[in-house]
């Protein structure tokens, strides 16, 4: 299941634009939004640091949180952040409202065990399609990855999502199709050594051919 919930503590914000929320960043503030469930979005400021740690952590855009929001508190799901593109810090985030009853779509990470009892070991190359898995789950019941067994594959083979052991109330939101999660194949030739051997080879026929004009 997700990682264990955890608390922040926010304030609102009455000033919105890019003049307030450069001045948030000048304070360690980060601007963020609270929306969905029906109700209208609230505007807030959050720690930087805190939602860093959260973000390097590992698991943020999967694990629910509460945000104390000047003493009322929401239960939400982090949706999207995005991060300055030069100097890679967290410049925004939108948090979504959820309860008990809530279903969520979410990407759940990818995880892939028993590389050492697949073709793997003896050279194979495992080809990772989807990283992770695009899924309807019910906001508590948020599973922290997808576990895909390896054991047993060879070179040529594929994975697909129907041969997954989902966890329980996972739903794939591609339905249409039995889509590859991974493959394994063949080792990659040294395309430059190859070449090396090759210009070898060539420089070698073209001194012989030199000798025997003289």
């Amino acid at each position: 299941m997700s990682k264990e919930t955890y608390e922040l503590k926010a304030e609102a914000r009455e000033r919105v634009g890019k003049g307030s929320s450069r001045e948030l960043r000048r304070n360690g503030l980060i601007p963020a939004v609270i929306y969905g469930d029906k109700q209208a979005p609230i505007s807030i400021a959050i720690s930087t640091n805190e939602i860093t740690k959260r973000i390097h952590g590992g698991g943020f855009m999967t694990t629910i949180a509460t945000i104390d929001v000047d003493g009322k508190k929401y239960k939400v799901l982090p949706k999207d952040y995005q991060l300055d593109p030069v100097r890679d810090f967290t410049m925004h985030v939108d948090f979504l409202r959820v309860s008990a009853n809530s279903n969520v779509t979410v990407e759940i990470p990818v995880h892939f065990i028993n590389e050492d009892k697949s073709e793997i070991k003896t050279g194979g190359v495992l080809n990772i399609v989807r990283h992770t898995i695009e899924a309807n789950v019910p906001a508590n019941q948020i599973p922290d990855a997808i576990t895909v067994d390896l054991e047993g594959l060879k070179i040529g083979d594929s994975v697909h999502i129907s041969q997954i052991k989902l966890p329980k109330a996972v739903t794939p939101t591609i339905t249409d199709r039995d889509f590859t999660v991974a493959t394994i194949v063949p080792p990659v030739v040294d395309v430059v050594e190859d070449d090396a051997v090759a210009a070898e080879a060539d420089a070698a026929d073209v001194a012989e051919d030199e000798d025997k004009s003289e």
